[in-house]
Parts: structure tokens; sequence; C-alpha cells
């Protein structure tokens, strides 16, 4: 499906201007505020990129490998947050977190916080401004290609030399993307960028960089495929069931299937059945009712030339 910017970006500053807006006894005074941030660092989002200044400037001070960026101490003090492309405002009900977070932040090379002059999301907050000074928007809103690029490069190929596999981009387009995010762009960078990315992953891959190609998603394939591939692997394993066994083995298109099959309440309406081929070469999970002949399911993940075998 085509991503279509404008609308992405209409639902996720909508969303933002209610969540900041709704609680407080002034909210026209405060909308004025939050269209001042967009004015200053465009359109609201789900969540930044990994290469993001945002994320990274904090770790090249001080060396922290956090799951999230929220988590890195410089941020310590957020409090009902929300992302822009160019940075973000959060809102502590403290006046000293609010002054220690802004002194943290400015610390940091690549950022710069201040106070904001009105509350937002509740009349105690004490909101504060965090921006990646490096972030350039193009006509777009999205991050002028150059940066995005020479940023995204640095940040695949920082651990490239304890790299254990090579992830395949549609494993890991969101992080490279943020959310929301189409097939090759977002809200943080254009299509021309994206297919930029794109190559220059695919290129590293090849090369071997970062060691043997791991392939889990099948984001690439339509959702007819992907029910498709569900469909038959969970009712082959239903058809290969002796309706006793929780585990066993069927051969389906040449391959050697591991079902695990569970009669959800024992009394045979709902059946819980997983299948997996190799050592998760390919898996898929879901769930049979009888009553109706229906399959529920998860999206099946592994090897594309494999998950092909079952269309």
């Amino acid at each position: 499906m085509e991503f279509r910017a404008p609308t992405f970006a209409a639902q996720e500053n909508a969303a933002t201007i209610s969540y900041l807006t709704k609680n407080l006894s002034n909210p026209e005074a405060a909308r004025h505020l939050v269209e001042g941030l967009f004015e200053e660092l465009g359109n609201a989002v789900g969540s930044y990129p990994d290469w993001h200044p945002i994320w990274t400037a904090p770790q090249q001070v001080s060396g922290e490998n956090a799951g999230s960026w929220t988590d890195l101490k410089v941020y310590q003090g957020l409090d009902h947050t929300r992302e822009f492309v160019g940075g973000f405002v959060t809102c502590p009900y403290s006046d000293d977190r609010a002054n220690q977070l802004v002194d943290a932040v400015n610390e940091v090379p690549g950022l710069y916080a201040y106070r904001l002059s009105g509350p937002l999301y509740a009349d105690s907050a004490f909101p504060v401004v965090v921006v990646a000074t490096g972030v350039e928007l193009e006509a777009d809103g999205t991050i002028r290609s150059r940066d995005a690029l020479a940023w995204f490069v640095q940040q695949l190929t920082r651990n490239a030399r304890s790299a254990e596999v090579a992830e395949t981009w549609w494993n890991i387009r969101t992080n490279i993307l943020g959310r929301p995010h189409g097939s090759r762009s977002s809200l943080f960078v254009n299509p021309h960028t994206g297919s930029n990315m794109r190559k220059i992953l695919d290129a590293l891959n090849t090369s071997g960089v970062f060691g043997p190609v791991l392939e889990d998603s099948l984001a690439m394939l339509s959702q007819k495929k992907l029910d498709k591939i569900n469909e038959t692997l969970i009712r082959a394993a239903l058809k290969s069931w002796d309706r006793q066994s929780e585990e066993f083995e069927f051969e389906l298109r040449g391959e050697i299937c591991k079902a695990q099959l569970r009669d959800t309440w024992d009394d045979g309406m709902e059946l819980s059945v997983r299948v997996r081929i190799g050592n998760y070469d390919l898996h898929t999970s879901g769930f049979y009712y009888s009553d109706s002949d229906k399959i529920t399911h998860l999206q099946p993940r592994g090897k594309r030339k494999l998950a092909e075998k079952f269309l």
C-alpha cells in the first residue's frame, strides 16, 4: 500500500494536539504552543529511526547502548512526551526536573533544550522542548536527504565488526524509517532517501560485512499471499493430526513440518496450532474454530523462498 505522508502527518498532528491540550483549562492557548512546535520541529511522529540525533547524540557522549532513546540517562525526567521530526516535547510535573532536564540536554553537542512559556498536557506541568539542532527539513517536511543518509550509514556501520548476522530491509525497516512508515518512506525520509537507504543496506549485506543474512520478515509479500501460506500450513497440520498427540511431524511439499496442536478449552471448539520448518526457517501459528471451519492467525515469518513453496 502506498504511504500517503500528508494523510499520516495530519493524523499524527491531530492526535498530538488533542493529547497535549485536552486536559488544560485554556486549550486554545496550548494549541498555539503546539502549532509553534510544528513550525519549529516539523510533523508529529510515532517513533524515531535508530540513526536520528535524538538517539545518537547522547550515545556519542556517554557510550550508552539503551534499548529505547527514552532510557538514555540524559533524558531522565521525561513525562507525557510527544515526538516530532526534529525533536520532542515532554511535560514533567516538577519545575526542578524540568530545569535539570534542560541543563543535562544542553551539555550534549547537537541538542538544545528550553522551557516553554505555558503549560501542555496538564496545567501543573512544566513543558521542555528538546531540539536536534542538526536536523534540517526538506520542503516536504522530511529530513534533508544528505544528512539522513550520512547519519544512517554512520549508525549502520558502527557495530559492523561485532555483528553476527545481516538484517534484511524487511526485518529492520521500522528501525531505519521510523514510524509511521511505508515500504520505503516515512515522515522522516522521502521515497528518494528511503530507496537509497535500502540500496546501501543491500550492498553492505551482499558484501558480507555483517555476516550471513538473517531472513525473518515476509512483509514484502501481499496480505493475500501471507494468508494463503498460513492457511496451507495450518490446514495441513490439522489434516495430519491424530487427535491425540500435542506434538508431531508431517511432510508437505518436500519439507518436514513440526507441529504443536492443543485443544484450548478441551471441548474441540478451538484448537491452537503452531507449525515450524527447520530452525524457524518458516513458522506460523493460529487458532482453528471447528464450528465455522475458520482460521485466525498471526503473520508467518521466515525465509521468502521457502514460504513461497506454500502458495
